[in-house]
């Protein structure tokens, strides 16, 4: 039988961009939407609450009825009082609002089910397993509104002119997203796409937009978060070595280890000194969020715990190494709710606090005359063409379809026109 949700081609329009029809296919009595858009300077959500209403709510009431929910819960920062005081006014039956600290990292899955339920995840579990589902605002969005995923809503902020939400065909570039806010308040510039804190760098401006594109954040090019990017991992290794102190801040605010997960950053800096690699302390790296706290707030050195745990948490899948601990047994930090992240602070310490922290929506979509379409949007196997270089396309039409069976996520046109090349991507080109 079709799904709409699949045919749609709707992944979660963040992270990992799992297929939405596969995560609503597990009952939940609660559902919780991520509205709390913690990533500095990103404001997507709060705009697709504002101007997207009613394609939000039908998407939600589509989800709570999939997952055969009871509840579903909105969490989303207090600090939005108007916009929690609107919503407030049309909430569908059976749904109510969770405000929540700004603080960071409260959009993830892990502090936002804690947070709202008081329910905490196990170490290597999932939100099913606490009774919840859990899907972000643009992916319920995408949802409501019945149709094929053709745009992407993103936030572009930092050094440009004119800070602003868009939406953009998937699979325009970078570089027409940023001329889109009147470009670069610099001459020379680096971006990030994403976010400051999970962000990555984009080598090329001429890469596309995909469903998963969190927001684009264009820094002066000297600006102390790229040059933290751009360090090698051979860096960050002879850097770590020599020089963390072990202090253990980097783990005493870890928002996993707070919550009882064996997750210890600075165990893993500890065996760049001594060389050590065993698999207690490997095991451990396997639950680490790489939300990147560590590394941009809690260590005094200006050390990347977040990447060391990255590096060695890839070490210890290789070697299939498994935690052997009691996931009952894991008790969250009493000292938790004192040692949550002010997003104020962090944006101080980030050097944040010069730019402009509004996103307001530009009306329309940004006009573009070609777009490239990557077969793997998100997770799951690339989706395969079913159309030819030369043919003609609509706008929604499928143009690359998920094998029989397989994980992953539908590609429709997102412009009008030619195809001009396929393969390891679909590029159209407007007549």
């Amino acid at each position: 039988m079709s799904d709409p949700i699949a045919d749609n081609g709707v992944i979660g329009a963040g992270g990992g961009g799992f297929p939405a029809s596969v995560k609503l296919s597990s009952q939940a009595p609660t559902f919780l939407v991520n509205a709390a858009e913690c990533e500095p300077l990103l404001h997507k959500d709060k705009e697709l609450l504002v101007h997207f209403r009613a394609d939000f709510f039908r998407g939600l009431t589509i989800a709570m009825d999939r997952t055969k929910a009871a509840e579903g819960i909105i969490g989303i920062k207090e600090k939005y009082e108007d916009l929690i005081a609107s919503l407030g006014r049309e909430l569908p039956a059976k749904v109510r609002i969770q405000p929540l600290a700004d603080t960071y990292p409260a959009g993830d899955e892990f502090m936002l089910v804690y947070e709202v339920t008081g329910r905490a995840i196990p170490p290597g579990g999932l939100p099913r397993d606490v009774g919840c589902a859990v899907a972000n605002v643009e992916t319920l969005v995408n949802i409501g509104t019945g149709r094929p995923v053709t745009t992407k809503f993103i936030t572009v902020a930092g050094s440009v002119r004119k800070p602003a939400t868009l939406q953009v065909p998937v699979g325009i570039t970078f570089r027409e997203c940023i001329s889109a806010v009147g470009g670069a308040t610099v001459p020379k510039y680096g971006v990030l796409s994403g976010g400051v804190m999970m962000g990555a760098l984009v080598a090329d401006l001429e890469s596309p937009i995909t469903k998963t594109t969190g927001g684009i954040i264009v820094l002066p090019e000297e600006h102390p978060i790229l040059r933290r990017y751009r360090s090698s991992d051979a860096q960050v290794r002879k850097i770590g070595k020599s020089a963390c102190d072990q202090c253990s801040f980097c783990t005493e605010l870890c928002p996993r280890y707070l919550l009882g997960h064996p997750i210890q950053p600075h165990m893993a800096m500890r065996a760049l000194g001594f060389e050590i690699s065993s698999e207690p302390m490997l095991e451990g790296t396997l639950f680490c969020s790489e939300c990147n706290l560590c590394s941009m707030y809690s260590c005094p050195e200006e050390l990347d715990p977040r990447r060391v745990c990255s590096m060695d948490k890839a070490v210890a899948k290789k070697r299939g190494l498994k935690w052997k601990g009691d996931p009952g047994k894991t008790r969250v930090h009493e000292l938790r709710e004192w040692r949550r992240v002010p997003t104020s602070r962090l944006m101080r310490k980030l050097g944040l606090k010069e730019f402009v922290n509004e996103g307001p929506l530009k009306e329309g979509t940004v006009a573009t005359k070609r777009v490239k379409l990557t077969l793997r949007q998100g997770a799951g196997v690339p989706a395969e063409s079913c159309v030819e270089a030369g043919e003609m396309v609509s706008v929604g039409q499928l143009v690359a379809g998920v094998p029989e069976g397989k994980l992953g996520a539908n590609i429709h046109a997102s412009i009008a026109g030619r195809v001009t090349f396929v393969e390891g991507a679909i590029v159209v080109e407007a007549c």
